[in-house]
């Protein structure tokens, strides 16, 4: 399997409400107001040795924000109907450390408390595990919340 080659979304669509606090890209003046952000697909590898792959999260980094979420599936029987060769409530754990690590919480550990960058950074290092990202990709949006929804409607719930 493979991640789909579809284009990121690049910003809200067309008629959606601008996000609060932000500056509006078409003010006349031709600066573009829009955040650069990266994103990485979160995928399980069952059988590392086949680089077969399920993609069942996205993680989302804009630097200039300060912004690092990741959102994955972590309920166990959604995980079991995708992958059903691995130990589902293990991979929920895993999934839901990451998703911490990635929110900066002080309970996952002492990574989740290094700056966002060195987090992104951890989350997508090239690994040989079950669980891996994808190779980093960037855009460009006016919420990166909203650029994570959209990421995680294109590459995982689809």
């Amino acid at each position: 399997m493979s991640d789909r080659a579809a284009r990121p979304p690049a910003t809200r669509p067309p008629g959606a409400p601008a996000p609060a606090g932000a500056r509006d890209a078409e003010r006349g003046d031709g600066a573009d107001t829009r955040l650069a952000y990266d994103f990485a697909t979160v995928r399980v590898v069952p059988h590392v040795h086949l680089a077969d792959f399920v993609t069942v999260g996205v993680v989302v980094h804009a630097r200039t924000a300060g912004y690092l979420r990741m959102r994955a599936l972590t309920d166990p029987a959604a995980l079991r109907a995708r992958v059903p060769d691995v130990d589902a409530e293990l991979l929920a754990r895993y999934l839901r450390s990451w998703e911490a690590v990635c929110a900066g919480d002080p309970t996952a550990g002492p990574v989740a408390l290094a700056p966002t960058s060195e987090r992104f950074q951890w989350i997508t290092a090239p690994r040989s595990d079950v669980l891996q990202s994808s190779p980093v990709h960037e855009g460009l949006c006016d919420d990166p919340a909203w650029a994570l929804d959209e990421l995680f409607a294109a590459y995982v719930k689809a």
